[in-house]
């Protein structure tokens, strides 16, 4: 068993920085706690070198539970870099607040079990993982202490708690009838196993993995809490979690192959995408909007995961859609909180009265839809080749439907930032430089990932 500390050096610096920062909270006065979050960003940058280095190298299994491979690499890269952007968003909102350390640190310990949750290939440390993603999102979502934030927190919390004691017991299930925890252990045990009962236990465990992916059934909580919580907040729980949800799906689907998993998450992909865009059609919310919005993406990104062992344009659909999917949402919230309004009348004249900013906007907005030379055209152009390749032409067409549908409620906030402005914007600089870098970066991996699909 290879026992080796530095194999999860990421990882510690992660969980370095968070302990650190809680600790430089504890003897900072209140009011001037502002190296907590560059401690958190040090950690951060220092855990993408690690990450990075770590890429360059074969694949290994480290302490018979954590996947070292292409999964964990690109898992390590998106989180961490997707946490990095958030905290530089909120470091100004959360300025001078009593427990600015606390949020900063509560970000991290979050993002640490959103990595584990892709690098985990053992039921056990899926649940751990599952547990420290999700406890302290649930502490930031009401991190604002008003009526909206509260509420967010609460349902956040009840859902999750719900869909997490269902997911225990899926893994009670089938460990108990796969003979083990881990995966390689499961191949071959639930291959023997009643038919009956791994269904039982593939349900349920997916009932959990589901609300980190923010997918139906359990996609309740995505708008109210995207809606309720702080902007950043709401940047990071429907983005971030969601990168270690899909790769642990993708690496339970690929390394144990249960039989109906193609079927079954086929069918939840379609739901989801149709769902998410029925939703949005009749938002004036632009957070709203984006949370319907990242619901019908997990529809989307579910089609590679459906076809896990089914196609080898499965892996590479998921890993590149999963980052490009990150770096769209992160700028389209970045715009949301640069210009500090919540209501699409809001963003009239937005490109006259900050151009950088409208454009960022507009650059995002029509990535989600699919539009070349953006990164999620690509992406799309992947999942639609894994669901052709997969068997699964119907998955393709309600995917490219939906994909069509998705352009009118897009366009409902494109529209109006042509007119005349409403009002002088609100100047974030931080923010509107983190929107046009997500631009930015989603230009420039669309035309370097189509460049080379046409080599």
């Amino acid at each position: 068993m290879n026992e080796n500390p530095a194999d999860l050096a990421p990882e510690l610096c992660v969980l370095a920085a968070a302990v650190a920062g809680l600790m430089a909270g504890m003897f900072l006065p209140r009011r001037r706690q502002w190296p907590v979050p560059a401690v958190c960003s040090a950690g951060l940058v220092a855990g993408l070198a690690f990450a990075g280095a770590a890429a360059t190298r074969p694949g290994l299994m480290a302490f018979d539970a954590f996947s070292v491979d292409a999964i964990t690499h690109v898992t390590r890269i998106t989180v961490l870099g997707s946490t990095l952007a958030v905290v530089l968003l909120a470091a100004g909102r959360v300025r001078g607040h009593p427990r600015e350390s606390e949020h900063h640190v509560l970000i991290l310990l979050s993002a640490l079990g959103t990595i584990m949750l892709g690098t985990s290939s053992d039921l056990l440390v899926l649940v751990a993982a599952y547990l420290l993603a999700s406890i302290p999102a649930y502490a930031l979502a009401g991190f604002g202490k008003d009526a909206p934030g509260t509420e967010a927190a609460l349902k956040y919390y009840l859902m999750g708690a719900l869909l997490g004691v269902l997911m225990l017991g899926g893994v009670t299930l089938l460990s108990g009838v796969g003979r083990g925890t881990a995966y390689p252990v499961l191949r071959a045990g639930l291959a023997g196993a009643p038919p009956a009962a791994v269904a039982a236990g593939l349900v349920a465990l997916l009932a959990g993995l589901l609300f980190k992916a923010g997918a139906a059934p359990g996609h309740y909580w995505v708008p109210d809490v995207t809606e309720g919580a702080p902007p950043a907040v709401a940047a990071f729980v429907t983005t971030v979690p969601k990168i270690g949800a899909f790769a642990a799906l993708y690496r339970f689907g690929a390394e144990t192959s249960p039989d109906g998993w193609a079927a079954l998450l086929a069918v939840v992909a379609a739901a989801t995408m149709t769902l998410g865009n029925l939703a949005a059609f009749g938002q004036d919310n632009v957070r709203r909007l984006l949370a319907y919005s990242t619901v019908s993406q997990a529809g989307y990104l579910l089609v590679p995961v459906a076809m896990a062992g089914r196609t080898d344009l499965a892996r590479p659909a998921l890993l590149y859609f999963v980052a490009a999917y990150a770096v769209t949402n992160l700028g389209a919230f970045a715009v949301v909180v640069a210009a500090g309004r919540d209501d699409l009348a809001g963003y009239a004249g937005l490109l006259r009265a900050s151009p950088l900013l409208g454009l960022s906007l507009v650059v995002c907005l029509l990535g989600f839809v699919g539009t070349p030379p953006t990164a999620v055209f690509v992406g799309k152009v992947l999942m639609f080749g894994a669901a052709l390749d997969g068997d699964h032409a119907w998955l393709a067409v309600v995917a490219a439907v939906n994909t069509v549908a998705s352009v009118f409620y897009y366009l409902r906030w494109i529209v109006p930032l042509f007119r005349r402005p409403a009002g002088p914007p609100r100047r974030a600089r931080g923010a509107t430089a983190l929107a046009a870098a997500a631009a930015l970066l989603s230009l420039a991996l669309g035309i370097a990932a189509g460049a080379a699909l046409a080599a």
